[in-house]
Protein backbone atom coordinates (compact mmCIF):
# COMPACT_ATOMS: atom_id res chain seq x y z
CA UNK A 1 0.00 0.00 0.00
CA UNK A 2 1.42 3.29 -0.58
CA UNK A 3 2.71 5.58 1.49
CA UNK A 4 0.29 7.87 3.26
CA UNK A 5 1.73 11.60 3.06
CA UNK A 6 1.24 14.96 1.88
CA UNK A 7 0.83 16.13 -1.80
CA UNK A 8 2.15 19.80 -1.34
CA UNK A 9 2.95 22.31 -3.98
CA UNK A 10 4.54 25.38 -3.36
CA UNK A 11 4.47 28.80 -5.69
CA UNK A 12 3.10 26.78 -9.15
CA UNK A 13 3.37 28.96 -11.85
CA UNK A 14 2.66 27.39 -15.46
CA UNK A 15 2.62 29.41 -18.38
CA UNK A 16 1.96 28.48 -21.76
CA UNK A 17 2.75 30.31 -25.05
CA UNK A 18 5.58 31.16 -27.64
CA UNK A 19 7.50 34.24 -29.57
CA UNK A 20 6.81 36.61 -26.36
CA UNK A 21 3.01 35.86 -26.11
CA UNK A 22 2.09 33.89 -22.98
CA UNK A 23 -0.99 33.01 -21.26
CA UNK A 24 -0.92 32.56 -17.67
CA UNK A 25 -3.03 29.17 -16.38
CA UNK A 26 -1.39 29.52 -13.12
CA UNK A 27 0.06 32.70 -10.92
CA UNK A 28 1.61 31.55 -8.10
CA UNK A 29 -0.24 28.70 -5.87
CA UNK A 30 0.66 27.33 -2.61
CA UNK A 31 -1.35 24.04 -1.64
CA UNK A 32 -1.31 21.07 0.66
CA UNK A 33 -3.29 18.14 0.63
CA UNK A 34 -3.35 16.19 3.51
CA UNK A 35 -3.14 12.17 3.86
CA UNK A 36 -6.19 11.25 4.00
CA UNK A 37 -8.54 14.90 2.95
CA UNK A 38 -11.21 15.38 0.63
CA UNK A 39 -10.81 18.87 -1.24
CA UNK A 40 -12.60 20.05 -3.61
CA UNK A 41 -11.08 22.63 -6.28
CA UNK A 42 -13.31 25.16 -7.93
CA UNK A 43 -13.44 27.97 -10.03
CA UNK A 44 -15.06 28.79 -13.27
CA UNK A 45 -13.53 28.14 -16.79
CA UNK A 46 -10.25 29.05 -17.46
CA UNK A 47 -9.67 29.81 -13.63
CA UNK A 48 -6.64 26.93 -13.66
CA UNK A 49 -8.48 24.04 -11.65
CA UNK A 50 -7.37 22.22 -14.00
CA UNK A 51 -4.40 22.93 -14.83
CA UNK A 52 -3.87 22.74 -11.18
CA UNK A 53 -4.67 19.10 -11.03
CA UNK A 54 -2.88 18.02 -13.98
CA UNK A 55 0.57 19.35 -12.20
CA UNK A 56 -0.22 17.76 -8.71
CA UNK A 57 -0.91 14.50 -10.52
CA UNK A 58 2.64 15.06 -12.19
CA UNK A 59 0.91 15.50 -15.64
CA UNK A 60 2.06 18.76 -16.09
CA UNK A 61 5.41 20.35 -15.62
CA UNK A 62 5.01 23.99 -14.07
CA UNK A 63 7.25 26.71 -15.28
CA UNK A 64 8.10 27.46 -12.19
CA UNK A 65 6.98 26.03 -8.08
CA UNK A 66 7.47 22.59 -7.00
CA UNK A 67 5.11 19.72 -6.62
CA UNK A 68 6.40 17.57 -3.63
CA UNK A 69 5.16 13.72 -3.31
CA UNK A 70 6.86 11.40 -0.46
CA UNK A 71 10.22 13.82 -0.31
CA UNK A 72 10.45 13.98 -4.41
CA UNK A 73 9.85 16.98 -6.44
CA UNK A 74 7.64 15.61 -9.29
CA UNK A 75 9.43 17.85 -11.91
CA UNK A 76 12.61 16.33 -11.16
CA UNK A 77 11.83 12.98 -12.12
CA UNK A 78 11.85 11.03 -15.33
CA UNK A 79 8.79 11.21 -17.72
CA UNK A 80 9.04 7.31 -17.07
CA UNK A 81 9.05 7.50 -13.53
CA UNK A 82 5.73 9.90 -13.37
CA UNK A 83 4.12 7.54 -15.49
CA UNK A 84 4.73 4.85 -13.00
CA UNK A 85 3.92 7.17 -10.20
CA UNK A 86 0.44 7.47 -11.75
CA UNK A 87 -0.14 3.91 -12.17
CA UNK A 88 0.99 3.19 -8.40
CA UNK A 89 0.53 6.41 -5.87
CA UNK A 90 -1.83 8.26 -8.08
CA UNK A 91 -5.62 7.73 -9.32
CA UNK A 92 -7.56 9.27 -11.91
CA UNK A 93 -11.44 9.08 -12.65
CA UNK A 94 -12.51 11.15 -15.52
CA UNK A 95 -16.21 12.82 -16.73
CA UNK A 96 -16.46 10.47 -19.22
CA UNK A 97 -14.54 7.67 -17.74
CA UNK A 98 -12.49 7.22 -20.02
CA UNK A 99 -12.76 2.65 -19.88
CA UNK A 100 -11.74 0.73 -23.22
CA UNK A 101 -14.77 -0.78 -24.47
CA UNK A 102 -13.52 -3.54 -25.47
CA UNK A 103 -12.41 -4.81 -22.33
CA UNK A 104 -15.47 -6.35 -19.16
CA UNK A 105 -15.36 -4.38 -16.42
CA UNK A 106 -12.89 -6.30 -14.42
CA UNK A 107 -10.03 -5.97 -16.83
CA UNK A 108 -10.58 -2.11 -17.23
CA UNK A 109 -10.36 -1.75 -13.57
CA UNK A 110 -7.39 -4.04 -13.42
CA UNK A 111 -5.63 -2.33 -16.21
CA UNK A 112 -3.04 -0.38 -13.89
CA UNK A 113 -2.03 -3.45 -12.08
CA UNK A 114 -1.29 -5.37 -14.90
CA UNK A 115 0.59 -2.12 -16.76
CA UNK A 116 2.77 -2.30 -13.61
CA UNK A 117 3.65 -5.82 -14.04
CA UNK A 118 0.73 -7.50 -11.54
CA UNK A 119 0.12 -11.24 -13.11
CA UNK A 120 -3.35 -11.04 -14.98
CA UNK A 121 -5.05 -13.43 -12.60
CA UNK A 122 -3.73 -11.74 -9.02
CA UNK A 123 -4.92 -8.56 -11.25
CA UNK A 124 -8.65 -9.06 -11.97
CA UNK A 125 -8.71 -10.81 -8.56
CA UNK A 126 -8.26 -7.50 -7.30
CA UNK A 127 -10.13 -6.03 -9.28
CA UNK A 128 -12.94 -8.34 -9.00
CA UNK A 129 -13.11 -7.50 -4.93
CA UNK A 130 -13.18 -3.45 -5.65
CA UNK A 131 -15.87 -4.31 -8.30
CA UNK A 132 -17.84 -6.00 -5.18
CA UNK A 133 -17.16 -3.51 -2.80
CA UNK A 134 -18.32 -0.55 -4.81
CA UNK A 135 -22.15 -2.80 -5.53
CA UNK A 136 -20.90 -4.34 -9.06
CA UNK A 137 -20.88 -7.57 -7.98
CA UNK A 138 -21.69 -9.96 -11.15
CA UNK A 139 -20.80 -7.43 -13.25
CA UNK A 140 -17.58 -7.98 -13.64
CA UNK A 141 -17.58 -9.54 -17.32
CA UNK A 142 -19.95 -6.72 -18.69
CA UNK A 143 -18.31 -4.52 -21.14
CA UNK A 144 -19.05 -0.54 -20.93
CA UNK A 145 -21.78 -0.62 -23.52
CA UNK A 146 -23.49 -2.89 -21.56
CA UNK A 147 -23.47 -0.69 -18.59
CA UNK A 148 -25.08 2.52 -17.35
CA UNK A 149 -23.38 5.69 -16.95
CA UNK A 150 -23.33 5.32 -13.17
CA UNK A 151 -21.79 1.38 -13.44
CA UNK A 152 -19.09 2.81 -15.74
CA UNK A 153 -18.60 5.65 -13.38
CA UNK A 154 -18.44 2.98 -10.66
CA UNK A 155 -15.97 0.87 -12.73
CA UNK A 156 -13.44 4.20 -12.98
CA UNK A 157 -13.72 4.55 -9.43
CA UNK A 158 -12.58 0.73 -8.99
CA UNK A 159 -9.82 1.08 -11.96
CA UNK A 160 -8.49 4.12 -9.65
CA UNK A 161 -8.48 2.43 -6.55
CA UNK A 162 -7.40 -0.87 -7.41
CA UNK A 163 -3.37 0.00 -6.86
CA UNK A 164 -4.08 1.11 -3.56
CA UNK A 165 -3.24 5.46 -4.33
CA UNK A 166 -2.15 7.85 -2.01
CA UNK A 167 -4.27 10.63 -3.54
CA UNK A 168 -7.22 9.82 -6.33
CA UNK A 169 -8.13 12.99 -8.54
CA UNK A 170 -11.04 13.24 -9.75
CA UNK A 171 -11.92 16.14 -12.76
CA UNK A 172 -15.50 16.67 -13.27
CA UNK A 173 -16.75 12.73 -12.00
CA UNK A 174 -20.70 13.83 -12.48
CA UNK A 175 -20.40 15.86 -14.87
CA UNK A 176 -22.01 13.39 -17.81
CA UNK A 177 -24.84 12.21 -15.54
CA UNK A 178 -27.91 13.16 -13.87
CA UNK A 179 -28.02 14.58 -10.54
CA UNK A 180 -29.04 11.72 -8.67
CA UNK A 181 -26.90 9.04 -10.38
CA UNK A 182 -24.17 11.76 -10.11
CA UNK A 183 -25.30 12.00 -6.13
CA UNK A 184 -24.35 7.80 -5.92
CA UNK A 185 -21.16 7.90 -7.55
CA UNK A 186 -20.23 11.09 -5.26
CA UNK A 187 -20.93 8.81 -2.16
CA UNK A 188 -19.48 5.79 -3.16
CA UNK A 189 -15.90 7.64 -4.13
CA UNK A 190 -16.38 9.68 -1.10
CA UNK A 191 -16.66 6.21 1.27
CA UNK A 192 -14.02 4.84 -0.79
CA UNK A 193 -11.17 7.02 -0.34
CA UNK A 194 -12.11 7.33 2.71
CA UNK A 195 -12.38 3.74 3.66
CA UNK A 196 -8.88 3.50 2.11
CA UNK A 197 -7.22 6.75 3.93
CA UNK A 198 -6.69 7.96 0.40
CA UNK A 199 -6.45 11.78 -0.26
CA UNK A 200 -9.35 12.70 -3.26
CA UNK A 201 -8.90 16.14 -5.20
CA UNK A 202 -12.00 16.80 -7.10
CA UNK A 203 -12.05 19.21 -9.85
CA UNK A 204 -15.80 20.99 -10.05
CA UNK A 205 -17.44 24.17 -11.03
CA UNK A 206 -20.67 22.92 -8.75
CA UNK A 207 -21.17 23.75 -5.64
CA UNK A 208 -23.33 20.30 -4.45
CA UNK A 209 -20.54 18.37 -5.78
CA UNK A 210 -18.18 20.33 -3.76
CA UNK A 211 -19.94 19.70 -0.60
CA UNK A 212 -18.77 16.50 -0.58
CA UNK A 213 -15.89 17.23 0.08
CA UNK A 214 -13.87 18.34 3.88
CA UNK A 215 -12.63 21.57 2.47
CA UNK A 216 -13.68 23.77 -0.95
CA UNK A 217 -10.38 25.86 -2.55
CA UNK A 218 -11.49 28.43 -5.05
CA UNK A 219 -9.76 29.65 -8.23
CA UNK A 220 -10.03 32.72 -10.35
CA UNK A 221 -6.98 33.85 -12.51
CA UNK A 222 -4.71 31.11 -12.04
CA UNK A 223 -4.82 31.45 -7.93
CA UNK A 224 -6.78 30.62 -4.51
CA UNK A 225 -8.98 33.41 -3.66
CA UNK A 226 -10.71 31.74 -1.36
CA UNK A 227 -10.88 28.60 0.43
CA UNK A 228 -13.62 27.26 3.16
CA UNK A 229 -13.35 23.97 5.37
CA UNK A 230 -16.14 22.13 7.11
CA UNK A 231 -16.31 19.36 9.63
CA UNK A 232 -19.01 17.19 7.79
CA UNK A 233 -17.85 14.79 5.33
CA UNK A 234 -21.22 14.30 3.55
CA UNK A 235 -23.97 16.37 2.53
CA UNK A 236 -26.12 13.79 4.49
CA UNK A 237 -23.56 14.58 7.38
CA UNK A 238 -24.50 18.36 7.09
CA UNK A 239 -28.63 17.91 7.17
CA UNK A 240 -28.01 15.31 10.34
CA UNK A 241 -26.07 18.68 12.20
CA UNK A 242 -28.92 20.96 11.11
Amino acid sequence: MTTRTPLTAHHLVKTYGTDGVTTTALAGVDLTIAPGESVAVMGPSGSGKTTLLHCLAGVLTPTQGEVLWAGQNLASLSDAARTALRRTDFGFVFQSGQLLPELPAEENAALPLMLGGVPRASAVQTAQRWLEFLGLAGMANRRPGELSGGQAQRVAIARALVGSPGVVFADEPTGALDQQTGAEVLRVLTDATRATGAALVIVTHDPQVARWCERTVQMQDGRIVAEHRREASSPDDVRATR
